[in-house]
């Protein structure tokens, strides 16, 4: 199901727990007003590959998860801002570090670029949490304007003190509406 809103939000999904749950992101976003393109990791695209023609009907986009030949056609419109969600230990350390080596990582370090609005909502362990890497690249991706949603600790989901990180699997608990509630307003 597309919208008929003019604003494009690129949906980034990496291999977390929440990726199976995608859709759920997919809905937040279009009752928000956004036309949702869906761009996935090449791990989280091999958990999610079975969904991919449902998550395609209801995005009514393509769903990406590899760079496209040279000369082939753009088959996404261009974004008005980005959602990473859920966000990994290892996307956000690379984005961090500019590396680019998936479409998914291309996306976002090209948008940080570009000044397009970029909204992450990382879910990781405790143990990624506590790694020195993690804090020094939300620190620099947030330098950069990227907006990252973390409890006061620096280790959970949420964007307010207080909150807890999700525990177990965090499929059903995933602050996808918060997440999209970070996004500039569609207008």
């Amino acid at each position: 199901m597309t919208t008929t809103a003019n604003r494009i939000l690129y949906l980034v999904c990496c291999a977390a727990a929440p990726a199976v749950r995608v859709a759920d992101g997919v809905r937040a976003a279009q009752a928000r007003g956004w036309d949702v393109c869906l761009i996935l990791t090449p791990s989280a695209h091999r958990w999610l590959e079975a969904e991919v023609p449902a998550l395609r009907a209801l995005t009514g986009h393509p769903v990406r998860h590899q760079y496209k030949l040279p000369g082939e056609p753009d088959v996404l419109p261009p974004p008005d801002a980005i959602l990473v969600a859920p966000a990994t230990f290892n996307t956000v350390n690379k984005w961090a570090a500019g590396i680019s080596d998936t479409l998914a990582l291309g996306l976002i370090t090209e948008a940080v670029g570009l000044g397009l609005p970029l909204v992450a909502l990382p879910r990781l362990g405790d143990a990624q949490a506590a790694h020195p890497a993690f804090p020094r690249s939300v620190e620099f991706l947030r330098a950069a304007g990227v907006t990252v949603l973390l409890d006061e600790a620096g280790d959970g989901p949420g964007d307010d003190p207080g909150d807890e990180p999700v525990q177990g699997d965090g499929q059903e608990a995933y602050p996808w509406a918060k997440a999209v509630a970070a996004l500039p307003a569609v207008g």
